[in-house]
């Protein structure tokens, strides 16, 4: 079965380049261009990974469905990468959010650093799995 990879942006040519970049990788891509704000509908699309932008027009609805995420048994251990412009949003909390164990990439981006830090995030998830499998 394929990685499983949601996508959450609310610009199309964004969403776009994630859909071809993560599938020419071999990733099965989910896209939305709203966060979710129903914790049964990420349960449902069971992601791998989520890579979420924080600002959608001028709101921060990427920090709810964040907060939505680490707030429910069900998807607190589900690997994120924040990828988004608002450097300044995101700098305030960053060392929080790393402490969350949540990546941060800037955009604009390196095609090659984002996806090792989406190796580097799902290998942590999966050895985070196996743990949790073995107790």
């Amino acid at each position: 079965m394929k990685t499983r990879i949601l996508v959450v942006n609310d610009t199309q040519e964004i969403l776009d380049m994630f859909h071809i970049l993560l599938q020419e990788e071999g990733y099965e891509v989910i896209l939305s261009s709203f966060p979710y704000q129903d914790g049964k509908i990420i349960e449902e699309v069971a992601p791998d990974l989520v890579i979420l932008d924080l600002v959608f027009g001028h709101e921060l609805l990427g920090w709810q469905m964040l907060q939505l995420l680490r707030m429910q048994r069900a998807t607190a251990a589900i690997p994120v990468i924040v990828c988004t412009a608002a450097l300044k949003d995101v700098q305030e909390q960053e060392g929080y959010l790393m402490s969350q164990g949540v990546h941060i990439v800037y955009k604009p981006f390196d095609i090659d650093y984002l996806l090792n830090v989406i190796k580097k995030a799902l290998a942590s998830y999966k050895k985070h799995i196996s743990q949790a499998e073995e107790r």
